[in-house]
């Protein structure tokens, strides 16, 4: 074993997310239904180790909203399930949001073919990540998120210290203890400590699910603190099927009182903007009046309403 195979090995052995986990020692010996109760208990601590981390999903969600203010993006690089979870990510952003392709983005390595089929060598070489920051033209203006169960995938490393290198933010989201986060190049890492998986090293699991939930956190939060919800809906949605223009109509009526036919009506007079049909309902002004008011509220419906524009 050569020396470097050996600091490899020795890394990987050390990793939180590498050891095995004393509740599912036997578990090849059980029943489905014990196998599923051994899964259920060990999730069931995830979301303890994402609630201990808030104070940092705040930090990032602040660095989120003011880049994205700024005319910056919130870039994902991750590898294997973290790679694949930030691509979900930011593609359910513009749908839910009403967001501009690209504003969320995520990479993976390996690439396009990796969110289907595991391109696993393709995270060994920092400069991959590295040439992925590149290529998406990332700017002191945009915030950039590695993502790695690990802490450890050189992919998602070299992303970052490209990224620093560019002056852009960084995060980071690990499944491993913040007392071994050791990336300089980091400005917010996010550390929930899901402990080891009930499959030794299967992070697709406690990680993955962990990962998943701080992702939902941080686009959710800064969304609603960015005028994309009215109280607890979603005013910003693009009506790219069936279902959500009949969703859009639900929410003008959920929220105005209004009936399905007027909902429609309005609907059509906004041309599809559920936002612009909300101010022009509950502020009773036509079309061109609600969008400027929109537009002087910085998006907020609330305060279009209410003409507080300060």
């Amino acid at each position: 074993m050569s020396l470097e195979t050996k600091k490899l090995f020795d890394e990987i052995s050390n990793l939180s997310t590498e050891q095995r986990n004393q509740n599912s020692i036997n578990i090849d010996k059980q029943t489905s239904a014990e196998i599923l109760r051994i899964i259920n208990n060990e999730d069931k601590l995830v979301p303890l180790a994402v609630e201990n981390e808030i104070p940092y999903i705040e930090q990032a969600v602040e660095v989120i909203v003011k880049a994205i203010k700024s005319g910056g993006r919130l870039l994902y690089f991750g590898a294997g399930t973290s790679g694949r979870l930030g691509i979900v990510d930011a593609s359910e952003c513009p749908p839910t949001f009403g967001t501009p392709f690209g504003l969320i983005d995520g990479f993976i390595a390996g690439g396009k073919e990796a969110m289907f089929r595991a391109q696993e060598g393709a995270e060994d070489f920092e400069e991959n990540g590295a040439a992925d920051v590149e290529k998406a033209c990332v700017t002191s203006k945009d915030v950039i998120c590695g993502i790695a169960a690990s802490r450890r995938t050189p992919y998602v490393i070299g992303a970052v210290k490209k990224a620093k290198e560019i002056g852009a933010s960084t995060l980071y989201i690990t499944a491993t203890p913040r007392s071994t986060f050791n990336i300089k190049e980091v400005d917010i890492a996010i550390c929930p400590n899901v402990g080891p998986e009930v499959v030794m090293g299967s992070t697709r699991m406690k990680s993955g699910t962990a990962q998943k939930l701080v992702l939902n956190m941080l686009t959710t939060t800064a969304f609603v603190r960015l005028g994309k919800t009215y109280e607890n809906m979603m005013i910003d949605l693009q009506q790219t099927n069936k279902k959500l223009v009949e969703r859009s109509k639900r929410i003008i009526m959920t929220i105005t009182g209004v009936s399905y036919e007027e909902a429609s009506e309005y609907l059509a007079k906004s041309s599809g903007h559920v936002k612009s049909a909300l101010v022009m309902i509950l502020a009773e002004v036509d079309f061109y009046e609600a969008k400027l008011r929109l537009e002087k509220a910085d998006g907020f419906v609330r305060k279009a309403i209410e003409g507080s524009f300060n």
